[in-house]
């Protein structure tokens, strides 16, 4: 590893972020930013030290960034998260160093109830607080982020996929980076929805969660796939691989469906959007529950609602008061009388990430080129953010060691 220092993306304040230097990581977990007490010491023999070949800004980082969560100033992002292992702790039987590997978002121990029944995402032994960790995450442990040189992740045996191939990982490190989180977490949208050969399907949300559940819900084999939005930029992202699309600020969504399938309902509906949700129109207030209502609107009797979507207990930038608690206005009453099903909660990214692997080395999917992956510098990951935050129709992927110089989506 380098001796000047580790260099990673810390969240500084409401809109700001900067590249600072950290200390190496090492296989136990020490106190800083956001780190919850109990976790303070914990030591990770079955872990392993990364080299971070590609580290992902999410819509979720957003979030913290844009001062919608509890985030503590100087905790350092990044839950997406790609790398070479350096070095393994001794409790760690079948990693190897050199092996290139995908890092799930979701930390888990798999030992506990949940890891046993594939809910990885609700593990019950790596966030004292709650059920569930995560990298770089408010309330979610305290686990460092890995948009960043070097990483530490916990569990290495049980939570790594490790790619096949090393030379074939590095000529589709774009696509394979998306495993850590959009790619899975769009797909579990898109099955939990009820996504499937000839279905019709409606994705709310057209940033790279909506648009890899619009590409998930085409490998499914869904017959129209729609995508709903107010930003032009990203709406022609998702014509451009074959996607229908609604601008929702052009009238109502079922009658924008209407025009498309000739009725105003789908199969299937995707919640892409989550709590910073605005009610339609280019200047419209944030109305936390209306993509909710509007899809038990448009989704038929008897059909699913994915949620994908981020939804939080405590949003300090809520609208009223009942937001700031993760208290919205759904119409449950609508839901219940169509009997449908709603799936919440953080994707299972294991139940997933095996799979969409096998789909992206034997050319079924590329989701890189879906999501319009850009890659930039770790160093200007303040640029991406901002960028992002500003509705740019792009999935900026870090490279902090000049891994994915030249590559581009294919």
């Amino acid at each position: 590893m380098s001796e000047n220092g580790n260099r990673a993306v810390a969240y500084l304040k409401p809109g700001a972020v900067e590249v600072r230097t950290i200390d190496h990581p090492t296989l136990e977990l020490q106190d800083g930013p956001g780190v919850a007490a109990e976790n303070v010491g914990r030591k990770c023999r079955h872990g392993v030290i990364l080299k971070v070949l590609a580290s992902n800004i999410c819509g979720s980082d957003q979030h913290m960034v844009r001062g919608r969560t509890t985030a503590p100033e100087g905790l350092v992002l990044g839950h997406e998260i790609t790398g070479e292992v350096l070095e393994r702790g001794p409790d760690v039987e079948f990693i190897e160093v050199g092996d290139i590997v995908s890092v799930p978002f979701n930390i888990a121990c798999g030992r506990c109830r949940n890891c046993k029944e594939r809910k990885t995402g609700i593990c019950l032994n790596v966030n004292p607080a709650r059920p569930g960790a995560a990298y770089g995450y408010v309330d979610m442990g305290g686990w460092v982020g890995g948009q960043a040189q070097y990483a530490m992740v916990p569990y290495a045996d049980f939570n790594l996929l490790r790619f096949p191939d090393r030379d074939q990982a590095r000529e589709k490190l774009l696509d394979l980076t998306m495993l850590s989180d959009i790619f899975p977490t769009g797909f579990h949208g898109a099955v939990t929805a009820g996504a499937g050969v000839g279905s019709t399907v409606y994705v709310a949300g057209a940033g790279p969660v909506g648009l890899a559940a619009a590409a998930s819900a085409q490998l499914l084999g869904a017959a129209v796939v729609i995508v709903g939005d107010l930003n032009a930029e990203r709406l022609a992202q998702a014509r451009s691989f074959g996607c229908e699309t609604v601008d929702v600020s052009e009238g109502p969504v079922e009658d924008q469906i209407a025009q498309i399938l000739g009725e105003p309902e789908v199969d299937a509906a995707v919640d892409a959007v989550g709590f910073e949700a605005r009610a339609h129109g280019p200047d419209a207030e944030e109305a936390p529950a209306t993509v909710l209502n509007s899809l038990m609107g448009i989704t038929r009797a008897g059909g699913a609602l994915g949620i994908p979507g981020l939804y939080v207990t405590d949003d300090p930038g809520g609208i009223d008061q009942d937001a700031r608690t993760g208290t919205l206005k759904v119409r449950l009453g609508l839901g219940w009388a169509k009997s449908h099903r709603l799936s919440t909660g953080q994707c299972p990214v294991m139940r997933y990430h095996r799979g969409l692997m096998q789909a992206i080395l034997h050319e079924r999917v590329h989701i890189a080129k879906a999501v319009n992956a850009t890659v930039i510098g770790l160093e200007d990951a303040p640029r991406g953010y901002a960028e992002f935050d500003q509705g740019a129709s792009h999935k900026y992927v870090l490279d902090p060691h000049g891994t994915l110089a030249g590559v581009r989506p294919v």
